[in-house]
Formats: C-alpha cells, structure tokens, sequence
C-alpha cells in the first residue's frame, strides 16, 4: 500500500489509544527517574539529574522521552474530530479540554504555594517546586497552535503529502540546528523549532488519521528514516540523551532538535508497526481498562505527575529523615534502584489526585469510547442481555432505521 494512499479508517483505532497511553507514561516515568531532589544540609532541596553521574543511561531515554507520540495520537484525534465534527464547535472542545486542566493546576498551585510560604518552607525548596511544577506547561503553547492549524495542515497534507509537509519543518529545524552551531553562544534565536519540530509528528497524525500510513510498509519506511536520522545525528556531535542534562552544553529538547524530530519519526514507525499486536492485547479486559483509563485522564496525568513528586519530596522531607532515592544524590546505581521502589507510592498519589479531580475528566486528547469496544466481536452477542436477544418483531423494527443491517430482518419479520 502506497504511503500517501488513502484507505478507509474506523471510528477508533485502539492501537492509537494505546500509542496515547504509552506515550504519558513514558512521560512519567521518565521525568520520575532523571528528577533527583537532593536534600541538603540547611533543609533545602535541590534538583539533580542522574544522567549527570551516569551517562551511560543516556540512550534509555530514547525509550522515555515520547513527546512525538504524544504530539502524533493528538494530529490523529484533532482530524477524527474534525471530521466528526464540522463547524467552530470542535475546535472549541478541544482547546477547553486541554486549557481548563492547566487553569485548574495553576490555581490549586497558587494555593499550595502561599500555604508552603505561611508553613516557612525554604525558598530554595520553593523555587525548585514551582520551576518543575510548570514546566510540564510548555507543550500547550505548541499544542494549542498545531490544533488551530489542523484544518490548513489537513489541507496541506492532502495536497503535497505527509513526508514533503514534515520534510518542510524538519529543514527549518535543522537551519536553526545550524545557526545555533554557528552563532556565538548566548546569541537567542526565536523558538520556532518548538512548533517546527513537534509539527512533523503532528503532521504524520494527521496523515494516519485519513488512511495514509497505515501499512507494513509505510510503517518501516518510517522506522528506516528515523533510525538513519538518529545515528547520522549522532555521529556528526549531536548529544546522545534525549533529554537535557545539567551542566551540558546542548540539550536535544531544550529546544527539540533534529534527534528529536528522527527519534519522534522512529517511534511513530515502531507503534506503527506494533498495531497489530496492540489492537490483539487490547481484546483482554486488564490491558483495556488501564488503555481507557490513561487516556481519559491524560492531560491531567501530564500535567500533575511532577507536582506530585515535589510534593511527597516536601512532605516526606518533613519527617526529618534523608530517604534513599527520594532526598539522597543521584550519583549511583543504587540511587536508581531505591527511586524505582518509590514509583508505585508515586503513581498511587497520582491516581488518587486525578480521580479526585474529576471522576469523569473530559481533558483527554479525544476522550475515547467504554473499554468494551475493543472486545472480540464474537464475545458481544453473549453479553447481550436475554431481553434484546429475543426475536420480537417489535424490539427490532424499532432499531431498523438507526441500525442499517437490521432492516432487512425488520422486513422479513413483519411480513
């Protein structure tokens, strides 16, 4: 199948809802194991990263860092909803789904900030938790302009095609990449690769969203392009962390580079590819449920994870002990170890706090259908009730004009 060759595509495709949740969690869980907060002496707690004292962690973050998954899933629902939804009432949803949550985290922030000042909390510790408080806040400036831009973005892919749309901001991502390799250091240049960069996963999104993209093939070209990217990259100087790391001298995301954008390509073709598998496992009742419920709270789960590690830091800092993995340096092996025996209390607070916000949030990318829609077909006529298995002439004629294959059964019976 062509890449840039339309197929039909259904309602929902599960596998995008699991690319969306593997996509936060990777998130998380990355942000939770390169955040180190160091307690010190006076009380005050400091950041630290681990891939500062062990570097040879670096390419693991190739594996966590998975922003252009994120920005790929929200093209895929921006062009699903536009195509469901025609006229300015879509993109009104979209953009309330995804500022209401980040009002909501900068007013319950305030809060907490004023009542830490009034408890003396340090100012050392203060600054720390408000700088990653809000840094989750960046992607919506990006993401809310690539959502205005869909409907001109879906008319530029349908036209030119994905790959010369995403060639486009990738060159501008790398003229910047060199300007920045040229000019003398300090030298600011405007942050157009913020958009430029998570354009290109955005772009393939969209693309994936009309049926394009969706085969082996495709999927390896992808794989293929992205991979060469990353060991061309690598090899010319480009850091090997995906993220920023403290005290280097270039950072990969900060802003995202032409690593980034071949890392985004790269995982875009592996999910791709891993669709098949995915839409399997997600058949089981365990894999949906988890799929369902990550996708529901995303934007919350994004914009809360660090909030909550800097608040079980702080509190547990009150104790009066320097716990391993929580307020020790991260400088070690072993500091990795005793920080991942920490993650399950962390996703627990962070459950609890999503859940608490809202039992039914409305801020994920698209908010997707009951679990059961990724059931095997052949399971659902058993799980129908008794009452709408019987053959009634009645019950059935008045489903026929809502449910097209029923008319004819309708027919026959009345007759």
């Amino acid at each position: 199948m062509s890449a840039d060759r339309p197929t039909p595509r259904p309602h929902r495709d599960p596998a995008v809802d699991a690319l969306r949740a593997y996509a936060v969690a990777g998130v998380v869980l990355g942000h939770w194991l390169v955040t180190g907060l160091v307690l010190d002496a006076g009380g005050r707690l400091t950041q630290a990263s681990p891939l500062t004292a062990m570097p040879a962690l670096a390419p693991a973050s190739w594996a966590l860092q998975t922003l252009g998954l994120f920005f790929f899933t929200a093209g895929y629902a921006s062009a699903r909803s536009a195509a469901r939804h025609t006229g300015p009432g879509w993109l009104t949803r979209r953009l309330r789904r995804l500022i209401l949550p980040a009002v909501a985290l900068l007013g319950t922030g305030a809060a907490v900030l004023l009542a830490a000042i009034v408890a003396g909390v340090p100012d050392g510790t203060l600054s720390v938790a408000l700088r990653l408080a809000i840094s989750p806040l960046w992607f919506l400036a990006p993401l809310l302009a690539l959502v205005l831009l869909t409907g001109p973005l879906r008319a530029a892919v349908r036209r030119w095609g994905a790959l010369r749309c995403a060639g486009t901001a990738t060159a501008v991502v790398g003229a910047v990449d060199l300007a920045t390799w040229l000019l003398p250091a300090g030298a600011g240049l405007p942050p157009v690769t913020v958009l430029a960069a998570w354009a290109v996963p955005y772009l393939l999104g969209l693309a994936h969203a009309d049926g394009r993209w969706g085969g082996r093939r495709a999927a390896l070209r992808l794989v293929a392009i992205g991979a060469a990217g990353l060991a061309a990259l690598v090899t010319l100087g480009y850091p090997v962390s995906a993220v920023g790391v403290p005290g280097a001298g270039r950072s990969n995301l900060d802003p995202p580079s032409l690593l980034a954008v071949a890392l985004a390509v790269s995982q875009v073709g592996l999910g791709l590819l891993a669709r098949p598998a995915l839409t399997t496992l997600l058949r089981r009742p365990l894999p949906r449920r988890l799929v369902h419920e990550v996708n529901r709270h995303a934007v919350r789960v994004y914009l809360w994870h660090q909030p909550v590690l800097v608040g079980v830091a702080v509190l547990a800092a009150h104790t009066g002990a320097t716990l391993p993995g929580l307020h020790t340096r991260p400088d070690e092996p072993a500091w990795l170890l005793a920080r991942l025996g920490w993650l399950p209390l962390l996703a627990v607070v962070l459950a609890v706090l999503v859940h608490r916000r809202g039992s039914v949030d409305r801020s994920a990318e698209c908010a997707p259908p009951p679990p059961r829609v990724y059931a095997d077909p052949r399971l659902r006529a058993a799980r129908r009730p008794a009452t709408l298995r019987t053959r009634r002439p009645q019950e059935v004629i008045a489903v026929r004009d809502s449910d097209p294959p029923s008319r004819g059964r309708a027919d026959r019976q009345s007759r």
